[in-house]
C-alpha cells in the first residue's frame, strides 16, 4: 500500500511546485542549468550506489531517478511520501557510513549559521568513506551584489532574509565545508549576475535560457555567480 503524502510548510501552501515548474519564475534559468548539471553528475554514478537527496522537497529528483533504477531516497522536514522520509537534516534517521552519495541542493542557506555546521557534520557522518556530497549553494557575493555594495553599501541577497537566514558569501561556505573534513573535488558556477542579463532574467526568465547558456559557458567564474555547485569528498 502506498504511503499517504504529507505536506507542511511551503508545500502545504504551494503544493508540489517543483514537479510543475513555472517558467516565469525568476529563478527558472538558474534552476534549469542546475538541473542539467545534476543530471550530468548522476549519469556518471553507478545505479548500485546508495544516494540520499537531503532536503529534497517533494522528491522530484528522487522519483525521477528511482524510475530509472537508481537506489535513491529523499529526506525533508516538510514532506513525506513513499520515496521521501520526513526528517531533519541536522539529525537524520540514517546509519553512520550509509550512503555513497548525498545531494544537498539549495538547502543550507535556509538554515541559521550554527545549524549549517550541524547539517554538514551530519552529511559527513552518513557518507561512506570517500563518499561524495554535491552541494548547491547561493553566493551572497555574486557580481551584482558586489557592485551594489560598492555603490550603495547594500548587498543584493539571494532571497529574502526570512527565507535565506544563512545567506553567505561563497568563500564562507567553502571554509565551512573544509572545516567539516571534506575535500572539494570540483566547483562550478551558474549565472554570473551581470547587470543586463540580470535585468532580462528578472523580467523575461523563460526567454533568456539560451543567453544564460552562453554566459555560463564563457563567464561563469564561480566567485561571481549566483549559484555554486560543489562536489566534495569525505576525508
Amino acid at each position: 500500500m502506498d504511503s499517504p503524502i504529507q505536506r507542511a510548510g511551503e508545500y502545504e501552501v504551494k503544493g508540489d511546485y517543483h514537479k510543475n515548474i513555472d517558467k516565469n519564475w525568476r529563478y527558472y534559468p538558474v534552476y534549469y542549468y542546475k538541473m542539467k548539471y545534476i543530471d550530468l553528475f548522476l549519469s556518471g554514478i553507478p545505479k548500485t550506489a546508495k544516494i540520499l537527496d537531503m532536503g529534497c522537497g517533494e522528491g522530484h529528483l528522487v522519483e525521477k531517478y528511482r524510475k530509472s533504477g537508481y537506489d535513491i531516497i529523499g529526506l525533508d522536514l516538510n514532506y513525506s511520501s513513499d520515496s521521501v522520509k520526513k526528517g531533519d537534516i541536522r539529525h537524520t534517521p540514517f546509519e553512520t557510513n550509509e550512503f555513497d552519495i548525498v545531494l544537498c541542493l539549495d538547502v543550507l542557506e535556509h538554515l541559521n549559521f550554527s545549524d549549517q555546521d550541524l547539517a554538514l557534520k551530519e552529511i559527513h557522518r552518513i557518507l561512506k568513506k570517500e563518499g561524495i556530497a554535491l552541494l548547491a549553494l547561493p553566493n551572497l557575493a555574486h557580481f551584482i551584489s558586489r557592485i551594489s555594495f560598492l555603490l550603495s553599501g547594500n548587498l543584493v541577497r539571494t532571497s529574502s532574509i526570512d527565507r535565506h537566514p544563512g545567506d553567505r558569501p561563497i568563500q564562507e561556505f567553502i571554509t565551512l565545508i573544509k572545516k567539516n573534513n571534506f575535500f572539494i573535488n570540483k566547483r562550478v558556477g551558474i549565472f554570473p549576475t551581470f547587470v543586463v542579463s540580470s535585468v532580462l532574467t528578472w523580467y523575461f526568465p523563460q526567454r533568456v535560457i539560451r543567453l544564460h547558456g552562453i554566459i555560463n559557458a564563457l563567464f561563469a567564474y564561480p566567485g561571481w555567480c549566483f549559484l555554486n555547485l560543489i562536489q566534495c569528498k569525505k576525508i
